[in-house]
């Protein structure tokens, strides 16, 4: 069969077909993720043009959504990709969906349903079959540690859109959208609650995650051995800055399971340790403990001449999610993330005054986000 005039002009189809139906076939193993929390897809009804889906329970409920995009950080798989063998696209899944899990959380919420879009370069990019068996691989972890569906998705060729930058040749954009209940609704956290006198919790995160990558390629590239620069842990720069995001899922379940008093939620994404100054009310947010710095953040303090207020305010430094609660609920707190396998650190206390974070641990004052 000669090839078409549509394929010719970047979207091939027959290319593209065999990604789309693994992925259907993927996502009908993730269906009945979401009944544990009451949740339930029609599975008549999962197709390529949406998901329909019910709550059963009887309690009263509300709805969370968001969506979020991966960035830049599977440029880094796939410059790996090229030079190692190993796709590392079952840690880009888990990273391109908890990146909305991990924001749907912080009210309250728990994740029932995902919707996942690739935007690729060229339609040739869908066509390799171990990318695609490990980005399959990934979103079925993913969905099942979280308790979600995977029940719709898109997956595009836009070749005059999106333009890799050399030496990767072809890649594709990710990124995803979570519905999330709270249920009772009454377990809605707004922040609102948040006041002087509140601990600052900690939760440690599993290293990069998805923030400050544009940073990392930059001082990677310019190394003679770049990505396969070796740390002093003996990984390479690119296996230690593709290490999968962490969920933080039964973290918050189990706070709310517990009746834990929760000022607000936080995760440790954009801004660094900056963000904890994310509430625009003047509260100085104090920090005098902090969990083991990843590597990663080590060598760039250490090795690479980037300053500690800049590490500060692009990585999250260690913390992928922060817990704000009063003193009377610390210990019930500790205990409850404990229970669910998170590691927590007591990093500090919300104070009355300018709106900054005191770093006490570098002697570094770090302004709010956007500062």
């Amino acid at each position: 069969m000669s090839e078409s005039a549509y394929a010719k002009a970047g979207v091939d189809y027959s290319l593209m077909e065999p990604f789309k139906m693994a992925m259907i076939e993927t996502g009908k193993k993730t269906l009945s993720f979401p009944n544990k929390r009451g949740v339930y897809v029609n599975e008549d009804a999962t197709h390529a043009h949406g998901a329909v889906f019910e709550y059963r329970g009887n309690e009263q409920h509300i709805w969370c959504k968001t969506q979020e995009d991966l960035g830049n950080k599977n440029w880094i798989a796939e410059w790996m990709y090229e030079r190692t063998g190993k796709s590392y696209y079952d840690a880009i899944a888990i990273d391109t969906a908890l990146i909305v899990v991990n924001d749907v959380i912080a009210q309250g919420a728990m994740p029932v349903v995902f919707t996942d879009q690739l935007e690729a370069s060229e339609s040739e990019w869908y066509a390799d079959e171990k990318r695609a068996k490990d980005l399959a691989a990934g979103f079925l972890k993913v969905c099942e540690e979280a308790g979600m569906a995977l029940p719709a998705g898109e997956s595009a060729s836009v070749r005059y859109i999106i333009h890799p930058r050399p030496p990767v040749k072809a890649i594709a954009a990710l990124s995803g959208s979570v519905s999330g209940i709270v249920v009772p609704k009454e377990r809605l956290v707004t922040g609102k609650k948040l006041t002087a006198g509140d601990v600052i919790i900690g939760a440690s995160s599993s290293g990069l995650h998805a923030n400050g990558v544009s940073l990392v390629i930059e001082k990677a590239l310019a190394l003679p051995e770049q990505f396969l620069t070796k740390l002093p842990n003996g990984k390479t720069l690119g296996e230690e800055a593709l290490t999968p995001a962490r969920s933080y899922v039964a973290l918050v379940e189990a706070l709310l399971e517990n009746e834990v008093d929760i000022h607000a939620l936080l995760p440790g994404t954009g801004d660094g340790v900056g963000k904890i100054a994310f509430d625009k009310r003047p509260f100085t947010y104090r920090i005098r403990n902090w969990p083991s710095v990843p590597e990663l953040f080590r060598y760039f303090d250490d090795e690479l001449d980037v300053g500690i207020e800049d590490c500060l305010k692009t990585f999250n430094w260690g913390v992928g999610y922060y817990v704000f609660v009063p003193q009377s609920d610390v210990e019930r707190a500790l205990e409850a993330g404990k229970d669910a396998g998170h590691e927590l650190t007591i990093l500090g206390v919300v104070e009355n005054g300018e709106r900054q974070v005191i770093f006490e641990p570098k002697s570094v004052i770090l302004g709010p986000p956007g500062e």
